[in-house]
């Protein structure tokens, strides 16, 4: 496809250059993140993007299979090396939960299950991701299980409409990132830096790329490059660094994505199905932080998005992410 070759041009041109620093030893991390919807100021809670869970393995730095260390020096330079292993499930839902069959114009049901394998390399100023999800798009994601088999342990009642969600397709992802480190001097005695961010992807499930900037004050922000978030949100990703037995920072980000394809919105790519016309630049907004304390790291990030598809109700989508990683 002709869009997917533009994107990856223009992220291997945003990731050309790398600065090589020293590097920190760091051991092998379990990562648990869950973002939900439910943690919104809005009302409906449950509308649009729903749930995402994900479960990850960082290996330790340095333990990375020669062939994946050599295309990382080959694209970045010399760095600090790790690999990441997770699998993901998102939930995507319309507005209205309680039709059963909802609205054309409205969001369409669909479930995401993926394995993610990613190379995370650093220098002393920047962090590089290069990854690919494998896994499936609509109701071979089981969805409706998830979503309505909890709701039915915790006493709800179960979300109507997922007769008409997307059929099961594959979901083959590529996907990029560089965030750069850049410090900003002490403000009231404590460190501040940005994080100026380009990301992207291209493949079945979605085309886009996203520039976005952060920025963060606190102590020890040399742990990590910020807190981690699932695609196609901007992440800091999974691995950090311990530098000293308490770290810990707050956070704001803001964030452009062009986007140029997305199967969730736009139903499936082989198949007949519902499906809305999206939204060509979706801005979002961050505020969060998190602890690094003896190893273990919490982070906890508010998420703020502009709609994603024209015929989307409230101007803006709300959610809630909250990761726990250490050496377990």
């Amino acid at each position: 496809m002709k869009t997917n070759s533009y994107f990856c041009a223009a992220l291997l041109a945003a990731t050309a250059f790398i600065v090589p620093g020293a590097a920190r030893a760091a051991p092998a991390l379990w990562t648990l993140q869950d973002e939900n919807a439910s943690i919104t100021a809005t009302s409906p809670t449950d509308r649009y993007y729903v749930n995402g869970l994900h479960v990850g393995w960082t290996s330790a730095t340095g333990d990375v299979p020669d062939v994946v260390s050599q295309l990382g020096t080959a694209l970045f330079g010399d760095g600090t090396q790790r690999v990441s292993i997770g699998l993901t499930h998102q939930l995507y839902t319309p507005y209205d939960t309680t039709a059963i069959n909802p609205p054309m114009a409205d969001e369409p049901y669909a479930g995401y299950l993926a394995v993610n394998l990613a190379l995370i390399q650093d220098s002393a100023n920047a962090r590089s991701v290069l990854g690919v999800s494998l896994g499936v798009i609509g109701a071979g994601a089981g969805g409706e299980i998830v979503q309505n088999g909890f709701h039915a342990l915790i006493g709800q009642s179960g979300t109507h409409g997922w007769a008409y969600q997307l059929p099961t397709e594959p979901a083959v992802d590529f996907i990029a990132s560089r965030v750069w480190r850049v410090p900003t001097g002490r403000l009231f005695g404590l460190e501040t830096d940005a994080l100026p961010q380009i990301s992207g992807q291209a493949g079945l499930t979605a085309d886009y790329v996203q520039p976005a900037l952060g920025w963060r004050i606190g102590s020890g922000l040399d742990s990590d490059f910020g807190p981690p978030l699932l695609a196609p949100s901007p992440s800091g990703a999974d691995a950090y660094t311990v530098v000293q037995p308490l770290a810990w920072y707050v956070f704001a980000s803001a964030g452009a994505k062009l986007v140029a394809h997305d199967e969730v919105l736009q139903g499936a790519d082989f198949q007949s199905s519902r499906g809305v016309p999206l939204t060509p630049v979706v801005g979002s907004f961050e505020l969060g932080g998190a602890v690094i304390w003896h190893g273990l790291r919490f982070s906890y990030i508010q998420m703020f998005q502009t709609s994603r598809f024209h015929a989307e109700r409230g101007n803006i989508h709300e959610f809630g992410s909250l990761a726990v990683s250490g050496s377990f």
